[in-house]
């Protein structure tokens, strides 16, 4: 009898895409192989558009990368606007590409509330609008792709406490200048408050853009507190440059991040003070949010919200392995023996 897990019928992996509500390993290399088959609708001459709220560091490359290698692989063209992290810049591309008519636009926000305006008019233009990496709020947008921020915080909170055996003193370096980056910082405290025997002793809101690098944060942080155990960091530049502080200072402190990539991973396959990272599938988000524009274009539906996979990365992941740069590609995380978390 064969099983809906066993049918690679393009129905069977819409159906198993439809009762999950997201697409991981062999799922994702299945209905993107179902795309190749004959009788499923491509869009060939589509013309689409991505409004990025930066692509720089590793995190910006993968997402540019997913976008690109989607269209190639499904068909149509591809325009990319980079906003590097100006809202005002990103709201007049949205403008421009709505008034291209495009088959659909993808934006990854580079503050997520404070663009919201220009999705509502994009959204109110009739164009499919497709976001990755952050919802927006106030706006119904065709689907959105993107890590379950709140729980990313929140995992690498409980890893401290955890590792702390529920006493000790923490701080917390936040990034609230985006939205669903601050869910990450809300994610973690819901996990501090629990154990009454955990200090948050410091915590520091970091600004994108401003004269304060996350070294001197963290050089800061060490400074005025001489007892520290751990320090819990909304995405991974701050952890990055806080293994550089700890080391320097001499101290036994250990961090957290949050995003995963190669720097991060060498830090900590070296067994630095960086010790677990919530390694994002960015590449997947992108690829999900053109795959799914093809299928709103065929006249097929699209899941409203697609929660990509996270993976919490340690020594132990990196173990024996080469540093690897395409974990985010459906199906590689699970050739690495690593399983989603979130």
């Amino acid at each position: 009898m064969t099983t809906l897990e066993d049918d690679n019928s393009p129905q069977a992996a819409r159906l198993r895409l439809s009762r999950r509500g997201f697409l991981s390993g062999a799922a994702a290399l299945t209905v993107a192989a179902a795309l190749a088959r004959p009788g499923r609708a491509y869009a060939q001459d589509a013309q689409f558009c991505a409004s990025l709220g930066w692509t720089v560091w590793e995190s910006g490359r993968h997402i540019v990368n997913g976008y690109q290698d989607a269209i190639s692989r499904l068909g149509g063209t591809l325009t990319i606007a980079d906003a590097n992290y100006d809202v005002k810049k990103q709201a007049d591309q949205i403008a421009a590409f709505v008034a291209s008519k495009p088959a659909a636009i993808f934006i990854t926000p580079a503050d997520a509330a404070a663009i919201a305006p220009a999705v509502q008019a994009a959204v109110a233009s009739g164009v499919p609008i497709f976001c990755g990496d952050s919802y927006v709020p106030n706006t119904t947008v065709t689907s959105t792709a993107m890590s379950n921020n709140f729980g990313l915080g929140a995992y690498g909170a409980q890893y401290i406490v955890d590792r702390l055996k529920g006493k000790g003193k923490v701080a917390l370096v936040s990034l609230p200048s985006n939205e669903s980056w601050d869910q990450r910082t809300l994610g973690a405290k819901s996990v501090f408050v629990r154990y009454p025997d955990i200090q948050v002793v410091y915590e520091i809101a970091f600004a994108l853009g401003g004269t304060t690098t996350p070294r001197q944060v963290v050089d800061n942080i060490l400074t005025a507190n001489a007892e520290l155990d751990a320090i819990w960091c909304a995405w991974d530049g701050a952890a990055s440059e806080g293994t550089l502080a700890i080391k320097a200072a001499g101290r036994d402190t250990f961090i957290t991040g949050i995003d995963g990539g190669q720097q991060s991973f060498e830090y900590i396959q070296a067994g630095s003070p960086f010790a677990l990272t919530m390694a994002q599938s960015f590449y997947e988000m992108a690829y999900m949010n053109a795959f799914y524009a093809h299928e709103v274009i065929a006249g097929r539906k699209a899941p409203r919200f697609v929660v990509t996979p996270s993976y919490a990365v340690t020594q132990e992941s990196l173990a024996d392995i080469e540093i690897p740069d395409n974990y985010d590609q459906p199906g590689e995380a699970a050739k690495l023996g690593w399983q989603r978390v979130l």
